[in-house]
């Protein structure tokens, strides 16, 4: 069952605009949907909100090299905001430096019992379905957990996953993590009944090898599409 909850308490609410109007320009129903509500599973609550001021456009939109099979894209694209942490190793890491290669971003935590493993498992599953073209892109997953994504937390999470060497996993105090989700249009919030889960932002943003952020997928995408947007994405 669909709970409708509100996803930024204390917050500034993103403008999601008008629903039969998304519809009328065709948006796909998957992202429509993660527009305006909170999907609760097994206890666990995850919100699905498209951040940022690019609009996005219905499925299949074209770029110079091919057509997208992303749930949607931005239209026209625009540079990805800034995005710079470190691993849970403490190592530094900014999203400038994957400049030429695609890089895929979502906002994840590891004591997440069902969307973000979810999302994991079918990045993994790109990856796999890459092949030697996954040298084409880097994965990098953000935290939205400030206190329970220790480093023994986020490496168990990664090896659990299969997703070690292969994800970079970004951390931080709850003011930096706070600075990129506020630049990327990404709510966090512990739940208030059940504060061992985060209430959270749970899509997938694609940017291309320019810098650009270009299309979204729901937490629910399909491996294939996204395999097949890559390519296309390394391209920009």
């Amino acid at each position: 069952m669909l709970a409708v909850k509100p996803a930024y308490r204390g917050m500034n609410p993103p403008r999601v605009g008008n629903v039969a109007g998304m519809r009328s320009r065709g948006l796909n129903p998957r992202i429509l949907l993660s527009l305006l509500v909170l999907v609760v599973i097994a206890g666990g609550v995850a919100v699905l909100l498209i951040g940022g001021s690019s609009s996005p456009q219905a499925t299949g939109a074209v770029s110079s090299h091919g057509r997208f099979e992303a749930a949607e894209a931005f239209s026209p694209p625009a540079p990805a905001p800034p995005l710079a942490l470190r691993n849970y190793n403490g190592q530094p890491v900014n999203i400038a430096t994957y400049r030429g290669r695609a890089v895929l971003v979502t906002f994840l935590y590891t004591n997440c019992p069902d969307v973000c493993p979810l999302i994991t498992a079918s990045l993994h599953a790109t990856l796999e379905l890459l092949g030697p073209r996954a040298s084409q892109v880097q994965i990098i997953a953000v935290s939205v957990d400030p206190h329970g994504d220790t480093r023994k937390a986020v490496a168990a999470f990664l090896a659990r996953h299969k997703m070690t060497g292969r994800m970079l996993y970004l951390t931080g105090n709850a003011h930096e993590l706070a600075r990129v989700w506020k630049a990327w249009g990404v709510g966090s919030e512990r739940d208030a009944q059940q504060p061992q889960f985060i209430n959270h932002s749970g899509l997938v943003y694609g940017i291309s090898a320019s810098g650009k952020r270009t299309t979204i997928y729901a937490s629910n995408f399909i491996p294939a599409e996204l395999a097949h947007d890559v390519p296309l994405l390394a391209a920009q």
